[in-house]
């Protein structure tokens, strides 16, 4: 996964920037969503949620706790990827599908109850039917999820002095103390915790599930 992914970011040119447009789309996505679950887990509403062509994304909320909200942005992001790596990587393929089906649903739910925009409508709605026709009608759904979930978390953490520029801003204004950059970093080091934690899990899921003894027994005369 982690070759795929940089030998199409640094080596696929304008290919891998083609093929690699919907994860970029999808990253926005988590991102704008990770907004929109801070302000419903925090008593506000979700008003509007858009995803635009270039990459970049808003979300109109109204109540709810402001720092949380911002925080979700970059934060939610991260942990919804390493969500989709996970689940990806579970040897039991029916919470992998069901996963897939999860993602499907919530990208029609915001499509439709958060619409801001046809583009962000045909964009989530053309992403969730190609995840059900995945789950439904091939068995790569724990491939494109591990890969989504991996390329989703790697794509964050490069772009972290870029991304969530805007969210930074806003979240230093709130706790003026510490400046923007050093809110930067703190938030890097959040992503990356998340992901070597991820990481740890997984293999040491992987190992103890792999690991099988058989006794062979002489046969006595």
């Amino acid at each position: 996964m982690l070759g795929v992914y940089f030998g199409l970011t640094y080596y696929g040119g304008e290919w891998g920037r083609i093929f690699l447009y919907p994860i970029r789309m999808l990253v926005t996505f988590l991102h704008e969503f990770g907004h929109a679950f801070g302000a419903l887990i925090t008593g506000g509403e979700v008003v509007n949620l858009e995803v635009r062509p270039d990459g970049s994304g808003v979300t109109w909320t109204a109540g709810g706790s402001r720092a949380i909200i911002l925080m979700g942005g970059y934060i939610g992001s991260a942990i919804f990827g390493n969500l989709l790596f996970y689940f990806g990587t579970r040897a039991n393929d029916t919470v992998s599908k069901i996963t897939t089906y999860v993602l499907a649903g919530i990208m029609l739910f915001s499509s439709l109850g958060w619409f801001t925009s046809l583009f962000t409508t045909g964009m989530l709605i053309a992403f969730s039917l190609l995840l059900i026709f995945i789950a439904n009608r091939t068995s790569f759904h724990s491939d494109v999820l591990m890969f989504f979930g991996l390329a989703s978390i790697l794509y964050i953490i490069q772009d972290f002095n870029v991304g969530p520029s805007s969210d930074l801003a806003q979240y230093a204004k709130i706790f003026v103390v510490i400046p923007a950059t050093v809110w930067m970093y703190i938030w890097l080091a959040v992503a990356l915790l998340l992901f070597f934690w991820n990481i740890r899990l997984i293999f040491k899921e992987q190992s103890a599930s792999g690991i099988f003894f058989e006794e062979y027994e002489e046969p006595t005369v």
